[in-house]
């Protein structure tokens, strides 16, 4: 028996139907996407106008903050604007692409990171050698294909699904589980590709990045005392924030296609939580990037302080 997919719009349920809650919401995730937002602009900005744009770590940063911003940006801004509302919706198409969006700007990120960490370990002494702007280019450029990939394949078990009972899904943005439940026939073979792409890949992933940071542990033992404090220091903030990453993503993905009232809440690490501690690792915990921040933003107010004092009606007020 063939079903006809007669669903039009879709209806979040989003975190809570509570008023007080939604409140609550609202001002918490509008800070927190405010802080995101200017965070990776004042990063992209600071590194793409200093020489640190020439050292491939900040060239691949500045890629990272961009498609943390574009991971975070398909869902935040709605998720702060249906705070707000009774009746939570979106169109068929635009979930459809909210779900591709969310899956090509997350698969963009993690192959970045898995990149960076599989150079690093192999030739630690020779990174800035190998890594010359081409491979860097070629790099980022098999990053964006990955991550199309692996989020097409996402988009198509998604697409051809029917929808024909009911439109409530049990969320704050769309998604495959979610979207399984919805359809109205037997997803269980569905359920496995998307364990075999999204929770599979998740977990070699988040096992050679741990594995990376094991490796480059061991091999600072040599270091002194102050430097390995410091390699020590960085390794930690990343791994926390490699875990709280790929930790709710794999209690998501890696288990067979059900949905859990607990989903929600540990979405929230990897689309809001993860962004903002990455902002604190690569900005506040990192001298070079405060160092350029410094610099090009203490350049960019002299500027405008001298073109200021140049206006002929600065002269004339001052006189």
């Amino acid at each position: 028996m063939e079903y006809k997919n007669n669903i039009t719009e879709f209806i979040l349920l989003g975190l809570s139907q509570k008023k007080e809650i939604g409140i609550l919401c609202f001002l918490l995730f509008l800070l927190c996407y405010i802080a995101i937002l200017s965070g990776n602009l004042l990063i992209m900005i600071s590194i793409s106008c200093s020489q640190l744009i020439n050292q491939p770590m900040y060239f691949f940063l500045s890629y990272l903050s961009l498609s943390d911003l574009c991971y975070t940006s398909t869902v935040t801004p709605k998720l702060i604007m249906d705070s707000l509302l009774m009746k939570k919706s979106i169109s068929y198409t635009g979930c459809m692409t909210q779900l591709f969006s969310i899956h090509f700007f997350r698969g963009i990120e993690v192959f970045i990171l898995t990149g960076m960490a599989y150079v690093a370990i192999c030739k630690p002494l020779h990174y800035t050698v190998i890594m010359r702007r081409q491979k860097c280019d070629a790099m980022i450029a098999a990053s964006c294909a990955g991550g199309f990939l692996h989020s097409f394949g996402q988009f198509l078990l998604a697409i051809f699904l029917p929808y024909c009972g009911s439109n409530e899904i049990d969320h704050y943005f769309c998604d495959v589980y979610p979207l399984l439940k919805l359809a109205c026939t037997d997803t269980r073979k569905i359920g496995f590709l998307v364990i075999a792409n999204s929770g599979l890949m998740g977990t070699v992933i988040f096992v050679v990045l741990l594995i990376s940071y094991a490796v480059i542990l061991s091999t600072v033992r040599s270091y002194s005392i102050e430097n390995r404090r410091k390699a020590l220091s960085t390794c930690s903030s990343h791994i926390t924030v490699v875990v709280l990453f790929f930790a709710p993503l794999l209690f998501i993905y890696i288990r067979p296609a059900t949905t859990l009232p607990e989903d929600k809440v540990f979405a929230l690490f990897y689309t809001i939580i993860a962004p903002m501690l990455n902002l604190l690792i690569y900005t506040l915990r990192n001298m070079e990037m405060k160092n350029a921040i410094k610099k090009v933003w203490g350049s960019i107010l002299r500027s405008k302080g001298n073109r200021l004092r140049d206006f002929p009606a600065f002269h004339h007020s001052t006189s």
